[in-house]
């Protein structure tokens, strides 16, 4: 079989490998991306990710270059108010709401919105306009043999391919990450996340609400209207037991303990679609780069679902490894250029790690101190405004 040259390999299919591939194939780089999931690009189709993605306002430029953003705009539920609601108190009503408004510090909202069988669908068409990019769903990473100037790559298929650049977006356990031996450090909380949409009667005002008061957040996140209703995309984290619990739920039980979660902050809430979940961890790998490898997204880190930072982060490492492979067009996959590419990103990824995980622990609490602790820093950190803005600049990335 004839092994064929291309610029980039890219293992994974989901959006941020996707975006990559678009990015890179608009860029000028041959591409060949890989996953061995088929995307599913339709909201009922078995299989389908009902969870949704937030790009904040960096990322756009990304994107746009990737000639993504034109496909993806018309569907998107801007973010201008990031609200954090807590009902820490004897019963799940609210007694704390502070609003970080996007307008303190931009023209702009904070982001924007979208399901992700959405992202992937307008991907997926992006990537077919694109004659320098190969995308073979259905097929995956098997191994690889790195060397001076090339990796030998071999897919599941049994066809092989030779790449100046490989990049690893295969997820949390990705096989190239493994396959070039760079070590992962894992932090599990017991947690689990339920994602789904739900329908309501009070409109979302374009605001996106955290809900805290022990377990983790329960986040409604702003969505186009729903058959003439307002709707939200919403992730519930619990306990593992607890999320088993209420999956097991009938529907009225259901929405009845999540319209109580949500602290009735939209009213009675409609269950919109099926549920979702997925275990909630912090991840972070040891290293950014290997051989002729670059790790990228969830391959490099993994950080529980707030603040909208883990994709947010993704498409930050894609935007500099871009401009360092672009920079060095000659050979993106030279060991200079990828050592650049890791002291570039490790430090800040291991920041917002860090970070995010101290947030969840801080969201799980469920002694009342803890609790009524937890509102007294809200409180102070909001009363402050110049504080408020730093925290709402770091947020987005900016400076």
């Amino acid at each position: 079989m004839t092994r064929i040259s291309t610029d980039i390999f890219i293992s994974g299919g989901g959006v941020a490998g996707l975006t990559a591939a678009a990015a890179f194939g608009s860029a000028g780089f041959s591409v060949v991306c890989v996953d061995p999931a088929p995307p599913v690009t339709e909201a009922d189709a078995a299989g389908a990710d009902l969870r949704t993605t937030a790009f904040l306002q960096p990322a756009i430029a990304t994107l746009a270059a990737a000639g993504l953003w034109d496909r993806l705009a018309p569907h998107a539920a801007a973010l201008q108010i990031m609200r954090i609601v807590d009902a820490g108190g004897e019963g799940p009503d609210p007694r704390l709401t502070k609003d970080f408004d996007a307008a303190e510090i931009s023209d702009l909202p904070f982001g924007w919105n979208l399901p992700n069988w959405l992202l992937r669908r307008e991907m997926v068409a992006r990537l077919a306009e694109l004659p320098n990019v190969d995308f073979r769903p259905g097929i995956g990473f098997a191994r690889m043999l790195t060397r001076e100037t090339e990796a030998l790559v071999t897919l599941t298929d049994g066809s092989s391919l030779s790449a100046r650049l490989v990049i690893a977006a295969d997820g949390r356990a990705s096989p190239v990450r493994e396959a070039v031996g760079i070590g992962v450090r894992t932090m599990r909380y017991g947690q689990k996340a339920l994602a789904f949409a739900v329908s309501h009667d009070l409109p979302h005002t374009n605001v996106s609400t955290e809900v805290h008061r022990s377990g983790g957040p329960f986040t409604l996140v702003p969505l186009p209207d729903r058959i003439g209703k307002p709707a939200s995309a919403v992730v519930w984290m619990e306990s593992g037991p607890e999320v088993a619990r209420l999956a097991a739920l009938p529907t009225p039980a259901f929405e009845a303990e999540m319209t109580a979660r949500s602290a009735g902050v939209l009213g009675p809430l409609t269950l919109a679609s099926r549920l979702t979940q997925w275990p909630i961890i912090s991840q972070i790998a040891d290293r950014m780069s290997g051989p002729r490898t670059a790790l990228l997204a969830e391959a490099a880190h993994v950080v529980p679902p707030i603040g909208a930072q883990g994709l947010n982060m993704s498409l930050a490492d894609l935007a500099t490894l871009l401009g360092l492979a672009t920079a060095n067009r000659a050979d993106p996959g030279a060991p200079a250029m990828l050592d650049t590419y890791h002291r570039k990103r490790h430090l800040e990824v291991q920041a917002r790690v860090t970070g995010i995980d101290l947030l969840n622990r801080a969201s799980m609490a469920g002694s009342p101190a803890l609790r009524d602790l937890r509102a007294r820093a809200l409180d102070l950190l909001y009363s402050a405004t110049p504080v408020r803005r730093t925290l709402m600049k770091a947020g987005l990335g900016l400076r």
